[in-house]
């Protein structure tokens, strides 16, 4: 199909034009209209938001999810511009209160994290209201700062440490929000807080239980003899894990300590070595920074023969599906049939390769894959 011409639409026309449900027709349109805008990287992707917005106005969609959908996306949009220049920088989330004070020992422990992180290279993002993410903010700097805040009604202006810097985005709804905290990190420190804070961290272990979001590390960092966390642990395995509601495990995930030399050993040693993961059919690829000799693939099928639905754990050279895409070729790695639902194992196991005698020691901070 030729792809008509611009100057073929009357788009001023006060009549409006009869709906088109041809849905190639339609794409032919829209490439046209994209070529005149002068874009041309991933068209076909462009090509869908455009026609997914088109069919929400043929789909008669009501003015406030009309309103909705467009906010969120104008808002991922600005966030993803913010994020581009730094893609390759790891980063760090810290989530916590917004109503901790400046006195407060928890606020002494999220300045002291986010400092010794971002002396490692680490960018700090957080929420960029008061409390723990001032605290957090101001213990990285404002070089080391990212912020995504929250327009609401009644409380969180941005503080000053990244206020009146093009480090800064706002948003209008929570979900946007969350997925630009939670979608560009490296790792995640959560300290105390409330209802915001517990559906942060309840986000975070629902994203990996599901497999919805690659093994990340996790800590809940507390103050010094603090009791909250380990509370909430006993809450879950008493009462979710108890009545059978998570796997025994699911929590083995999640590092709690109330030491910050703990929590920036946790964050910075899960990228010791383990690099990556990719999905090939029913097999799981584990890129490595190092190769493991064979007496340690065959500890680590040993020690993990319960993670496999079949098969061993193998060093291998690049799958087909990975030479095809060239994905990270140079770096080795494992190949391994595992249980779907062997979430906590499969921590371990990463755990477990970064402790190989083979694994390189220290090493720079991880690039964002």
């Amino acid at each position: 199909m030729v792809a008509p011409r611009l100057e073929d639409v009357d788009v001023h026309s006060d009549t409006a034009p009869e709906p088109i449900p041809d849905t190639a027709h339609r794409k032919a349109l829209i490439s046209a209209l994209l070529d005149d805008c002068g874009v041309g990287w991933q068209k076909k992707l462009v090509t869908r938001i455009v026609d997914a917005g088109i069919g929400l106005g043929l789909d008669g969609t009501s003015r406030l999810n009309l309103k909705i959908s467009a906010a969120a996306l104008e808002e991922m949009r600005a966030a993803f511009r913010l994020f581009a220049p730094f893609e390759a920088a790891p980063k760090v989330t810290i989530f916590g209160s917004a109503r901790t004070t400046a006195e407060d020992p928890l606020s002494q422990q999220a300045l002291r994290v986010s400092r010794e992180l971002a002396d490692q290279g680490w960018l700090v993002v957080t929420g960029a209201g008061p409390g723990i993410m001032e605290a957090a903010s101001t213990g990285a700097g404002p070089e080391q700062s990212i912020g995504v805040s929250i327009r609401l009604p009644f409380e969180e202006r941005p503080m000053h440490e990244i206020a009146g810097n093009d480090r800064l985005v706002s948003m209008k709804y929570f979900f946007t929000r969350k997925l630009m905290l939670v979608k560009e990190s490296r790792g995640f420190v959560c300290l105390p807080g409330g209802y915001g804070t517990m559906d942060e961290t309840f986000e975070l272990l629902t994203l990996q239980q599901t497999g919805k979001m690659v093994p990340m590390p996790i800590v809940l960092l507390d103050r010094p003899g603090g009791t909250f966390w380990r509370g909430f642990e006993r809450f879950v395995i008493d009462h979710l894990q108890g009545d059978g509601m998570i796997s025994q495990g699911d929590l083995d995930r999640v590092l709690i300590t109330e030491s910050v030399e703990d929590a920036v050993a946790e964050i910075t040693g899960f990228w010791r070595n383990y690099d990556s993961l990719r999905w090939a059919g029913e097999q799981l690829v584990l890129r490595l920074r190092a190769t493991p000799t064979p007496a340690e693939v065959e500890g680590l099928n040993e020690e993990f023969v319960g993670l496999l639905r079949s098969g061993r754990i193998e060093a291998t050279a690049p799958l087909a599906v990975e030479v095809a895409d060239d994905d990270l070729l140079e770096l080795p790695r494992l190949v391994l049939t595992p249980q779907r639902r062997a979430v906590g194992e499969l921590h371990r196991l990463i755990r477990a390769l970064n402790e190989l005698p083979s694994a390189p020691v220290g090493g720079d901070a991880p690039a964002n894959n």
